[in-house]
């Protein structure tokens, strides 16, 4: 009898919680110390979708072992979470959970924030030490900006291979911080950057368009793995499935999204072009790197470049590799992709 006025008791909490949302048909029960629930989503966005739990107390905590559909989850019926309070060492018993319904920006990938093994023992020296490293949640670009994106923003186009699909190239990390702000101007968000030249900063709060952090670039790209994978996409040690590089570019730049994408539905993050990323380099970084979403150093020459490109060597594509250029440089192989923070 008490799983039955617990299970009416969710039930409330679930449709009064959801009324707003695009959540409907919300069943719920359970069953082997799990709680189950099932729901049908509408509209014609991606979502993702952020639990919370609430015990009698009015404790409320963010459930850790919790599966089922959660990030870029599209319209439809049936689909299903399951928490395990248990497993948390928690009693099943006088909770109730509630859920957030956001909608994912369009051309994005929700990444859910946690904690990873930054870099590598078997690259380069400034890949080392291997460090433990945790971000925050945060959206990142699907594909790299490709020169459609840019010109709509831009005005201009400053590619060397031309055409509508393929990443933009040419692009200087103040043209891609220029880039960001914009986009982030034209959609009515608050921009990220600040100052100008080397005195750039930029508003982690804010949430327009900004570039990922080299710590977010990393976790993005190795995604739900544990780590061992030497590049980004689909769980894959093949680089030729996942990567246009070198030895099979035929020197130029492709269209994105043609290779595999990795775990969370991200292409491209090995080869086609290099990608900015806010941080500043120095090479003894992870040796002093905070645990907790590290920015980089304070100031330095050069800026982060990660992923490789179709001229490079395939251990420049690694998940851990690390790149760097001049601020105000542009070459045909450097590239952007945008992010945000959740």
């Amino acid at each position: 009898m008490k799983k039955v006025i617990l299970y009416c008791f969710l039930f409330i909490i679930f449709t009064s919680t959801l009324f707003s949302q695009p959540i409907s048909n919300i069943q719920q029960k359970i069953e082997n110390g799990r709680i189950v629930i099932t729901y049908d989503l509408s509209g014609n966005d991606t979502y993702n979708i952020v639990p919370s739990a609430t015990n009698k107390d009015g404790t409320e905590i963010k459930p850790e072992v919790i599966a089922g559909d959660l990030n870029d989850v599209k319209p439809g019926k049936n689909h299903e979470i399951c928490w395990e309070p248990v497993l948390e060492g928690r009693s099943l018993k006088g909770w109730t959970v509630n859920f957030k319904v956001n909608v994912v920006p369009r051309g994005m990938v929700f990444v859910k924030g946690g904690s990873f093994q930054m870099g590598s023992t078997s690259g380069d020296s400034d890949e080392k030490p291997v460090h433990t490293v945790r971000v925050g949640d945060f959206y990142i670009g699907k594909y790299e900006v490709t020169q459609k994106q840019w010109k709509e923003v831009m005005g201009n186009n400053p590619s060397y291979f031309k055409g509508d699909n393929l990443p933009v190239e040419q692009v200087s990390w103040y043209d891609a911080v220029e880039f960001c702000n914009k986009k982030s101007r034209q959609e009515g968000l608050m921009t990220c950057y600040s100052g100008s030249g080397k005195n750039t900063k930029c508003d982690f709060s804010a949430n327009g368009y900004r570039l990922p952090t080299e710590a977010e670039w990393e976790y993005a790209a190795v995604a739900r793995t544990s780590g061992s994978y030497k590049y980004s996409g689909s769980g894959s040690n093949n680089i030729n499935e996942v990567a246009w590089y070198s030895k099979n570019s035929g020197s130029k730049t492709h269209p994105v999204g043609k290779k595999q994408p990795n775990e969370l539905g991200i292409y491209d993050m090995s080869g086609n072009v290099w990608e900015w990323c806010w941080d500043w380099y120095d090479e003894n970084y992870y040796s002093n790197s905070p645990k907790n979403n590290p920015k980089g150093p304070k100031s330095g020459t050069y800026r982060i470049l990660r992923g490789g490109s179709w001229s490079s060597y395939g251990s420049y594509c690694r998940c851990a590799g690390r790149g760097y250029g001049i601020l105000g440089f542009c070459d045909y192989d450097y590239g952007s992709r945008f992010c945000r923070t959740k």
